[in-house]
């Protein structure tokens, strides 16, 4: 019998053989705009900390003050021992946040969706999901005995055509829901919440919109894709992350109170994993307290966004459908990509290329990410070296 290192041997010498291997870098410091990595100073522009929050002195503090207080850790998962006063202080703030009667935190995001999803969509129900959905969703979907059903990427007469097919079926369904990322992390475009709404209303559906990357970005004061097409009370699940925006770790899920107390009892991600902690509660907290009193960041961000799309496109970079910091360069082919990234990362800017099989094969791309924290300078200093490596390799003429 074949030995496992065997097997796995194999497999990874297949993934490189693609060239399809995820070669790590190492972060040495902060996420921060001008950043270390791998030993050379860069302009950070892969991290997802849109408002810049990682780094910021009152998370910080409020993380060291926890670990004086509460420990290192809870010693227990939720259900049991490791309910701290920290905890349930967080989920009333973004209750609070989100303008809803209640939320539950996750440790991530992705436990939020392989948590929630298979206990809300079951057997006998159908979930209907965006084609580019992202993968905690794909496998949220796949741990349900649930029907699925997938729409064609933000087409909502696709959708409409799905939901009359769901409607006539004998026998029917016991509930339908529609499942969609906010915002698409790799072309940065906003799913048209507010049709999606409608259609739900319509047919008699619900909402799960994943709001990973419209946390901290959209919305009033950075309150989400609900808050951005002002459908606060209206979209059943609102699911987030505060690994972006808020710059922190972990997943929430804010609706009712019931949908609260369900996924409580429910899911299983939420009561077989030790709970997060003291330090990385608190912070999440000190993040959306300080963006309840301040929206200073989320309009710095899209001052920064609007500057560096405009530049980038006046370059001649097809900067694709991108309405967020999410800012793709259309590359096309995978090869294209990797080698403009490794240029652009001996010039001094890190931004990974986003390469088949994560795209499809002709829309390769560098994925290059604003945050409010770089100043005029950085976007500056980072388009030179864009245009540079793009005439170098005649991307640009």
């Amino acid at each position: 019998m074949a030995k496992l290192d065997d097997f796995l041997a194999a497999e990874v010498k297949s993934i490189r053989d693609k060239n399809l291997e995820w070669k790590l870098r190492e972060l040495q410091g902060p996420s921060i705009p001008r950043a270390r990595v791998n030993g050379k100073d860069v302009i950070m522009f892969c991290s997802n900390n849109y408002l810049g929050l990682s780094n910021q002195p009152e998370l910080k503090k409020a993380a060291i003050e926890a670990v004086e207080k509460y420990g290192a850790g809870s010693g227990s998962v939720r259900a049991i021992a490791g309910s701290q006063d920290l905890h349930f202080k967080l989920e009333r703030t973004i209750a609070r946040f989100k303008h809803t009667e209640a939320a539950i935190y996750f440790q991530t995001g992705f436990a939020a969706n392989a948590g929630a999803l298979p206990q809300l969509v079951v057997e006998g129900d159908l979930a209907i999901s965006d084609a580019l959905n992202h993968g905690s969703i794909i496998d949220g979907v796949r741990l349900s005995k649930c029907e699925r059903a997938i729409f064609k990427h933000k087409d909502m007469a696709d959708l409409e055509r799905v939901l009359k097919e769901a409607k006539a079926k004998t026998p029917a369904y016991n509930k339908i829901f529609i499942i969609t990322d906010g915002v698409f992390s790799m072309d940065g475009d906003i799913a048209p919440l507010d049709k999606i709404h409608e259609l739900a209303e319509q047919y008699g559906a619900y909402v799960y919109v994943d709001d990973a990357h419209g946390d901290g970005v959209l919305g009033d004061h950075g309150r989400g894709i609900i808050s951005h097409f002002k459908l606060e009370k209206k979209i059943e699940c609102d699911m987030g992350t505060f690994s972006k925006g808020f710059g922190v770790v972990g997943g929430s899920i804010a609706g009712s109170q019931h949908l609260y107390d369900f996924l409580q009892n429910k899911a299983r991600t939420w009561l077989l994993s030790g709970s997060a902690p003291p330090a990385t509660v608190a912070a999440c907290t000190a993040a959306l307290e300080l963006l309840e009193r301040d929206d200073t960041l989320v309009r710095q961000l899209w001052e920064n966004t609007k500057y560096f799309k405009k530049e980038m496109q006046a370059l001649g970079f097809n900067t694709g459908e991108s309405e967020t910091p999410i800012t793709p360069i259309m590359l096309g082919e995978s090869k294209l990509a990797q080698e403009f990234a490794a240029e652009i990362f001996n010039e001094g800017v890190f931004a990974l290329p986003i390469v088949f099989p994560m795209v499809a094969k002709d829309k390769a791309r560098i994925r290059a990410m604003v945050t409010a924290a770089h100043t005029k300078e950085d976007l500056n200093d980072a388009l030179a070296i864009f245009e540079k490596v793009g005439k170098k390799l005649a991307v640009l003429k």
